[in-house]
């Protein structure tokens, strides 16, 4: 169990990391500027993380959501489920703290290949389980075909989305198209769903 004061001085530090990340990049802030802003010790700090790296990639969790327990879209109706898995975005309320820090997030992230690494498990696992696990319901209730590569199924329905969130809205400025997750999940399954299943 974790004492309160612990768990204060745990929240404390996030919270003061998470902004002065925001605002200076993760590589030009120091554990002693975190200690500073957040009122916490370095020899706490340190009890709580073992360096910066870890620090960075759980204040990046929370930002994005990874520490919550994701929702199951599991409603019977396996095309209105794949819409929802594609549209969900966890920790909204967080959104515009984390389109300041992804800047400097991507740019750290490409400076340090090892937390780089760390942070693409992190982030994308979540993802690849919920969207798995969608597939293999689809397949055992018979809307899907049998057989299905998971790679070439996630591929097929993260690259879209990949593709209108970051290349169209973050490298060119553009909208991604209109219902693009809705699109996305009519060519997935007319690639894959069986033509006697609707749901």
């Amino acid at each position: 169990m974790v004492r309160p004061r612990s768990a204060l001085a745990h929240g404390k530090v996030l919270k003061a990391a998470m902004e002065l990340f925001a605002e200076r990049g993760i590589d030009a802030t120091s554990m002693d500027a975190i200690a500073e802003a957040s009122s916490v010790s370095k020899a706490t700090i340190y009890k709580h993380w073992p360096d910066k790296d870890s620090l960075a990639l759980e204040v990046m969790a929370h930002l994005y959501g990874l520490d919550e327990k994701p929702p199951v879209f599991d409603s019977g109706d396996f095309r209105a489920d794949l819409i929802a898995q594609l549209q969900h975005e966890p920790a909204m309320e967080r959104k515009a703290m984390r389109e300041k820090i992804a800047p400097h997030l991507m740019g750290y992230a490409s400076r340090n290949q090892a937390f780089g690494l760390a942070w693409r498990n992190r982030a994308i696992e979540p993802a690849r389980v919920a969207f798995t696990n969608l597939i293999k319901r689809g397949e055992k209730r018979g809307t899907l075909k049998r057989g299905i590569d998971p790679e070439v199924g996630l591929a097929l329905l993260l690259g879209p989305i990949i593709y209108g969130k970051f290349f169209l809205t973050k490298k060119l400025g553009r909208k991604p198209p209109e219902d693009l997750e809705l699109h996305t999940a009519n060519a997935f399954l007319a690639a894959y769903g069986k033509a006697s299943h609707k749901g």
